[in-house]
């Protein structure tokens, strides 16, 4: 497939190279995968993806379903008599939704998801939506998403997920008070709490909250804090209802962290000294963490194929706590304004790229010869083959990174496949 190639000029706020803008074959997961880690933080909420075989299987694969489990995902499956007009999908749809909520009296929300099946057949998942929502209200609140990879890249499923939820939000009165966005490990999100709450800011809510019956309103007094740097239709949302964004770094490493909660406490008027008596411990901790690890990455050269939309920010962290040298930074999609600050501060040689064709870039990866490579599952093992050092792109969006306490397991997480690679390189004879 040949690709198109477009220089994009950045916004002068932007202190670095053109943007490549490439179109082409791309190599990502699809938006299904988001369900992965969404069904393990909404606790009483259930993902009913409408779609294939191929579809199950990936869910399965990638979730690592064992045998006895009852996870909280299925798929409906559209046969080759769906696909052919033979049968009424909405009706037959009625009827999994109706065995699965009688099976699993536990469910409060329940997302149909659309996938590239579901789409090619037209099948309108908002009015299922709406129908039987109606059906089963006040039990069960039932909206939908669409998960499809025909055009989206995989961390855009919690995007599209978090959006729809954005509608369901209770109204919130003027007050002040601030929302934090994007998914995060529970155990993150309880280290944050505690931060916040010596911080004296407050009340903090989150979204996704972990139980349908706790959702956060939203409202003009409310303050959002981007956790994630792929929720554009999320932000575009609240927006829409009156919230307003704080801009920070991404709360990766030890001065990402720093800046992200000190944007949040510039704006509910913490006093500076206090802000830093209180941050000065976990911050000094995850700089001891991060010391040992950059003298083996400092100096090194990093390669980012575009897979998860975490690039830039991850980028930007190699770069200013590690001393890595970023090559090329590749995303599927550039959101300029959230991610501005970021890229201020990659260093002015580092090439920017949006998009993807897959070619042009392995040949940029191969003229490069970078000491990493960060890519999908898919390009890993080629790479490997060809006597480069990959770490999977996916793993970053399945560990918990952000915050101070997570600050050396993410370093060590670029670390561990140079080290790898040192152990097994056979000396010459």
């Amino acid at each position: 497939m040949s690709g198109q190639l477009i220089l994009d000029p950045v916004p002068k706020s932007v202190d670095c190279a053109p943007v490549l803008r490439e179109r082409g074959q791309r190599e990502v997961f699809c938006g299904l995968t988001g369900i992965i880690w969404l069904h393990r933080k909404l606790q009483d909420a259930f993902f009913l993806v409408v779609g294939s075989r191929t579809c199950a299987h990936l869910l399965q694969s990638a979730a690592g379903v064992m045998i006895f489990a009852e996870p909280r995902f299925a798929t409906a499956i559209v046969e080759e008599r769906d696909l052919a007009g033979m049968a009424d999908a909405q009706e037959e749809l009625d009827q999994v939704v109706d065995k699965l909520l009688a099976r699993r009296p536990d469910i409060r929300l329940l997302f149909l998801v659309g996938s590239c099946p579901s789409e090619v057949i037209k099948l309108d998942l908002a009015k299922a939506a709406s129908r039987l929502s109606a059906k089963h209200a006040p039990a069960v609140r039932i909206l939908n998403y669409s998960g499809s990879g025909i055009e989206t890249t995989f961390t855009e499923g919690e995007d599209a997920c978090l959006a729809a939820l954005v509608p369901e939000l209770p109204r919130a009165d003027s007050a002040t008070q601030l929302l934090v966005v994007g998914t995060l490990p529970d155990i993150v999100e309880d280290q944050f709490t505690r931060l916040f709450a010596a911080l004296g800011i407050a009340p903090v809510r989150w979204l996704p909250a972990r139980r349908a019956d706790d959702l956060p309103p939203v409202g003009p007094g409310t303050r959002y804090l981007l956790a994630q740097p792929f929720l554009g239709e999320t932000a575009r949302a609240l927006e829409d209802r009156g919230a307003t964004r704080i801009d920070a770094l991404f709360p990766f490493g030890a001065e990402g962290t720093a800046d992200w909660l000190h944007a949040a406490a510039q704006a509910f008027g913490v006093d500076e000294m206090h802000f830093r008596a209180v941050i000065a411990p976990m911050r000094e901790r995850a700089k001891r963490a991060l010391a040992g690890l950059r003298e083996q990455l400092a100096g090194k050269s990093v390669f980012f194929l575009p897979d998860s939309q975490l690039e830039v920010p991850l980028a930007r962290f190699l770069a200013t706590e590690l001393g890595m040298v970023p090559i090329e930074v590749g995303t599927p999609y550039l959101h300029r304004r959230h991610l501005a600050r970021e890229l201020a501060l990659l260093p002015p040689a580092t090439v920017l790229s949006e998009g993807q064709d897959v070619e042009r870039q392995l040949d940029r990866v191969r003229a490069a010869r970078p000491d990493l490579t960060i890519c999908g599952l898919g390009l890993a093992n080629p790479l490997e083959a060809e006597g480069f050092t990959t770490k999977w792109a996916i793993e970053l969006v399945f560990s918990p990174i952000h915050g101070f306490e997570q600050a050396g397991d993410l370093a060590g997480l670029f670390a561990r496949p140079l080290r790898r690679r040192d152990v097994l390189r056979v000396p010459c004879s």
